[in-house]
C-alpha cells in the first residue's frame, strides 16, 4: 500500500493503546499535536515505546517480529473478541431480515504485518523499498486476523478487501495472505486494489486513467459503497488506519493498534 504520510511519532503513542484509541464503533479524528506549541513527543523515546508495545525481537533470520504475548497482542485479542460476538449477532439478524451482510478488511498491518519494514526503514517509506518488501510476500499475519476471517466465513457473512495495495501487487497480496492462512474470497471480485491506470466508474468523482485524485477516505468509503449497491450490508469495516474507516458505508467500525505510521 502507498503510505504518502509515514511519521514515527503518531501523536497517540502506543503506550496508551486502548479502548479510547483502538475500540469499537465509529473512527474519530487522530490526535495531532500538528497545531500545538507544546515539544513533540521525544522520537528515540517513541520508538522504544514502540518495541515495548509490539514485544519486538529479531529472530534467527534477521526478522523483527512481534510478540504474542505484547500489549500489542492482548488489544488485538479484545478487539478481535469483540468484533466476533458483533458478527454473530450481525450474521443472526441477517437471516431473521434476509438480508447479506459483509465484512470488509484492510490490508496492511490490519491483515499483514509490516514491523519488520518500519524497523529497518526507520520508519520512513520508500516506494521502491516497500514493492520489494511487498513482493516477497513473506509477511507475518496480525495476530488473530485469519481466525477472525474464517469466523467471519463460517457465519455466513461475506468477506470483502479494501486496500491501497496497487493492482500490479494483487498477485503478491494475494499469495502472502494464503500463506499466513488468509484464504477467504481471495478473488477479484472481492479483492478491491488501487487501478490507476483503470480506476472503476464507482470511483469517477475522484479518478480518471488521466489522473488519481482521490484521498484515502474517497477511495475507501467509495468502495465500500460500491459493495453495498451490490446488495450487501456491510455490517463491519477494519483498518487500522482513521482514513481505513471514515466515510460511512459501514454499520460498525475497528481501528486495529498501529503507532508506526499514519495515512491521512
Amino acid at each position: 500500500m502507498h503510505k504518502p504520510l509515514r511519521i514515527a511519532a503518531v501523536a497517540a503513542t502506543c503506550a496508551v493503546a486502548g479502548a479510547a484509541l483502538y475500540g469499537t464503533g465509529a473512527a474519530t479524528a487522530d490526535q495531532s499535536t500538528a497545531n500545538s506549541t507544546r515539544e513533540p513527543h521525544n522520537i528515540g523515546l517513541l520508538v522504544g515505546e514502540i518495541d515495548t508495545y509490539y514485544g519486538t525481537t529479531l529472530d534467527s533470520d534477521g526478522v523483527y517480529q512481534a510478540s504474542g504475548s505484547s500489549p500489542y497482542a492482548k488489544d488485538l485479542a479484545h478487539i478481535e473478541s469483540d468484533a466476533k460476538k458483533y458478527i454473530r449477532k450481525a450474521a443472526e439478524k441477517a437471516g431473521h431480515r434476509h438480508s447479506r451482510p459483509a465484512v470488509v478488511f484492510d490490508i496492511d498491518d490490519t491483515l499483514l504485518l509490516s514491523l519488520d519494514y518500519e524497523k529497518k526503514s526507520n520508519y520512513t517509506y520508500n516506494s521502491a523499498t516497500w514493492a520489494d518488501y511487498v513482493a516477497r510476500a513473506d509477511r507475518p499475519a496480525v495476530f488473530g486476523t485469519p481466525e477472525l476471517v474464517a469466523y467471519a466465513e463460517s457465519k455466513g457473512v461475506e468477506v470483502f478487501y479494501n486496500s491501497g495495495l496497487k493492482e500490479s501487487q494483487r498477485a503478491s497480496a494475494v499469495a502472502n495472505l494464503k500463506k499466513v492462512g488468509v484464504d477467504v474470497n481471495l478473488d477479484a471480485g472481492h479483492m478491491f486494489l488501487k487501478d490507476a491506470a483503470n480506476p472503476p466508474s464507482y470511483l469517477s468523482a475522484c479518478a480518471t486513467a488521466a489522473a488519481w485524485n482521490c484521498t484515502t477516505v474517497q477511495y475507501k468509503s467509495g468502495t465500500r459503497k460500491h459493495i453495498e449497491s451490490l446488495g450487501y450490508d456491510v455490517v463491519a469495516n477494519f483498518g487500522d488506519q482513521y482514513s481505513d474507516l471514515q466515510g460511512g458505508y459501514a454499520d460498525r467500525t475497528y481501528k486495529f493498534p498501529n503507532p508506526t505510521y499514519y495515512v491521512g
